[in-house]
């Protein structure tokens, strides 16, 4: 028989029914437990999948703060999603429930002072309740400082098309880094949206994003999903593209998972596709992407998390774009292909850097020396090593005199007990420096300094 080795499925909600199946395991009693599967008599016993009427217990105790040590917090306010998309199982057993919002102020406080530094939300659509989300954001916003560690910083999944104007008037009034927000678009595909039934105001979507991002205080990632239905190759290039020039602080590109129990996989007729058998279940190819396309998205998501998403070379690539007119998903594609050529996905950082700078120097319109200082204060400023790769040095005789001056000036003093990261540019007659203290909680950086001399 299939999966023999298996004795015991949990269908649903764990809490209570793997409480009663360690209860009947270690009593040997009977297995009349809500949402439990198993074997008997060589046959199985299937049960619905169980959903509790009430909140789960609270995870949080002594012990588990003292596994944490600092790593992420996880905090679930609310069970289930008001959405039915059809890739997601999160919508597939009953409505929203929302926990007691007193109870998760207390939790949210008790999280903030273990000495995490991210507590993430898994709520599915955290502003799915306005009101409680407001609620909820304002206790954060002022508590900042007080039962909040300013270090502290606390992540939310939303539905962005759905914030009213009151909601982003109190997100952009936080502290800077106290709060970071996830919003899924998955395609700016209509036709696609409403095939897997995502309801999304994509317009409005949009617009709340961009209110979001101007005051800079906040940690906005957005992401989209490859190989949803009707996004051939140029409606996700376009569905790319929309999501770049939001510029956002990350840009997620996702590749379609079909899961046990979604409809996308239930109903192959409607939505037909090939996946590995093999978890995660990663899409294959679709009628609209084949195994070629899907490849090359690979190639161009690896370029965007190197260049981008880690927040090494965010400079550079604006530079390269302003300068080449490339669009930003043409421009990714083709390094992107470049750099599976050139190299392996474990590829060194500073290995990766020489890959860059050989492959955007050639490209037309590029002046190499300047190029060459944009990348040197994109790495100063995101690594806090403060080494350069051999490829970026800049050689100068003088460069250690010329150091030293800088440094004897009023304001470029060097803190005792502070890394400071330095070089000479190329293309002008400056020095660059970054002090390794007070990194910027939203773009990750630390601030840097230019010195003429």
């Amino acid at each position: 028989m299939e999966f023999s080795w298996c004795d015991y499925i949990i269908s649903g909600e764990g809490e209570y029914p793997f409480a009663r199946l360690c209860d009947s395991l270690n009593y040997n009693t009977d297995f009349s437990i809500p949402g439990l599967c198993y074997r008997k008599d060589r046959g199985i016993i299937v049960n619905e999948p169980y959903i509790a009427e009430g909140e789960p217990p609270s995870p949080y105790c002594e012990e588990y703060f003292d596994a944490l040590h600092g790593r992420i917090a996880y905090l679930e306010t609310s069970r289930g999603c008001p959405y039915s998309c059809a890739f997601c199982l999160s919508g597939r057993c009953g409505g929203v429930r929302f926990f007691d919002i007193e109870r998760a102020k207390k939790e949210m406080l008790l999280l903030a002072k273990s000495g995490t530094q991210t507590v993430k939300l898994v709520d599915r659509t955290f502003n799915a309740n306005k009101a409680r989300a407001k609620e909820l954001w304002r206790f954060v916003i002022s508590e900042f400082g007080k039962g909040i560690p300013e270090s502290v910083c606390f992540h939310f999944e939303i539905a962005g098309d759905i914030l009213d104007d009151e909601s982003i008037e109190i997100l952009n009034s936080a502290p800077k880094g106290s709060i970071q927000l996830e919003i899924g678009m998955q395609s700016f595909n209509e036709k696609t949206l409403a095939y897997i039934n995502r309801k999304t105001n994509t317009a409005k979507l949009i617009e709340n994003i961009k209110k979001l991002l101007i005051p800079g205080n906040l940690h906005i990632h957005i992401d989209l999903i490859a190989g949803l239905p009707f996004e051939d190759f140029e409606s996700f290039k376009n569905s790319f593209n929309i999501g770049y020039n939001l510029r956002s602080n990350m840009l997620q590109l996702g590749f379609l998972k079909l899961l046990h129990g979604a409809a996308m996989r239930d109903d192959n007729e409607k939505y037909p596709c090939s996946f590995s058998e093999e978890p995660p279940y990663e899409v294959i190819s679709t009628p609209w992407l084949d195994e070629d396309e899907l490849s090359v998205l690979h190639k161009t998501e690896d370029a965007l998390e190197r260049l981008c998403n880690s927040g090494r070379f965010i400079g550079t690539v604006d530079y390269i774009l302003e300068k080449t007119g490339l669009l930003p998903f043409d421009f990714f594609k083709n390094f992107g292909i470049y750099a599976a050529e050139s190299c392996n996905f474990s590829v060194s950082l500073d290995d990766y850097t020489e890959i860059a700078y050989r492959y955007l120097s050639s490209l037309e319109g590029i002046n190499p020396s300047v190029l060459k200082d944009i990348m040197i204060c994109d790495r100063l400023c995101s690594n806090s090593s403060g080494k350069l790769p051999s490829v970026l040095k800049v050689s100068n005789p003088d460069i250690k005199k010329i150091r030293l001056s800088i440094e004897a000036e009023e304001g470029n003093e060097r803190k005792p007990g502070i890394k400071r990261g330095f070089s000479l540019l190329e293309s002008e007659k400056a020095a660059v420096f970054v002090d390794y203290e007070n990194k910027d909680p939203v773009t990750g950086k630390y601030m840097l300094k230019k010195v003429y001399y």
